[in-house]
């Protein structure tokens, strides 16, 4: 697990989450303009791509280019989502410092998603570790567990499935895990219920992320249940940009600017000037003109006498 800076880490994914789920192609010169003012903000954790085959994706066909940006980045941990071994290779070959592997707790949503089972994944997560172990050492391992807490396709996920899919996943040898709520079928209760249980049996340094979708409005209550169990790093998306394209109906990642204002208004240190990080809206919207963007604080604006801690 990484050593906090700050009370709270956020993992901006809107550069990959986000741009994954809109149909435009946001031009590359832009989205490097947009990670620069994130990096600017104080994000010290982005989510920048994934290396998928650019005809599944077009969107982040510019992949490797978009990490050599990032790399230049001063006390940037650049991640990229890889959906298997191939994707892998190339995200150690363009030098990234994460990757992270999407594993669905659902079947249907494993097939949909990565066209293979949650077997299969596992075996697939062996075979990453493998990889780095000969190839980029240094590199960090994240399987992240998607529809962990509800799925559209199969509707209730089974806690226990969740359970012992995250024990295969760690056994296998990723270095962290944490639990998506893809769907945003979650609920506090349920939240602060897994992750109990998970961290208890894992551990803080094995169990350690969370990613929440706002899509029934309850994001950032799961993510303070999330908090309140001891987990430290959120993912979060700039304007709540983006989901999933193989979950229907799974919109509304959970709003950056918003997670990071309630974090600083109780207190807690997430090293994000919101100012900025509102700021950094502009290149998001000169890249995709006329796309919504959503999120109360930047549409309120900050209260009067708030500052950033």
């Amino acid at each position: 697990m990484n050593t906090l800076q700050f009370d709270i880490q956020i993992s901006e994914v809107g550069p990959r989450d986000g741009l994954q789920s809109v149909v435009r192609t946001m031009p590359t010169e832009d989205k490097k303009r947009w990670i620069a003012a994130l990096h600017a903000a104080g994000l010290q954790e982005i989510e920048v791509t994934s290396f998928v085959p650019p005809k599944l994706m077009p969107q982040l066909a510019d992949a490797a280019e978009i990490v050599a940006h990032a790399l230049t980045l001063p006390d940037l941990q650049v991640v990229a989502l890889v959906p298997n071994l191939k994707g892998a290779e190339a995200a150690m070959k363009a030098c990234v410092h994460k990757i992270t592997i999407p594993c669905s707790a659902s079947e249907a949503h494993s097939k949909a998603n990565v066209r293979k089972t949650r077997e299969q994944m596992v075996d697939e997560v062996r075979n990453v570790v493998a990889l780095r172990n000969e190839i980029a050492p240094t590199m960090m391992i994240e399987a992240g567990i998607s529809v962990a807490f509800g799925c559209t396709l199969q509707g209730i996920v089974p806690e226990d499935g969740v359970m012992s899919l995250m024990e295969a996943l760690l056994e296998a040898g990723a270095d962290e895990t944490g639990m998506a709520d893809t769907t945003g079928m979650a609920n506090p209760a349920q939240v602060r219920r897994m992750y109990r249980r998970a961290i208890a049996a894992y551990g803080l340094d094995k169990v350690n992320s969370a990613h929440m979708h706002n899509t029934r409005g309850l994001g950032l209550a799961n993510c303070l249940a999330a908090y309140e169990e001891g987990i430290r790093t959120f993912d979060s998306s700039l304007a709540g940009l983006g989901g999933c394209p193989h979950a229907p109906g799974a919109s509304g990642n959970v709003v950056t600017e918003d997670l990071v204002f309630m974090f600083e208004s109780m207190g807690l240190k997430t090293g994000i000037d919101l100012t900025k990080l509102i700021a950094a809206r502009e290149p998001l919207k000169a890249g995709l003109p006329g796309e919504p963007l959503y999120g109360m604080t930047a549409e309120a604006g900050l209260p009067l006498g708030f500052k950033s801690l």
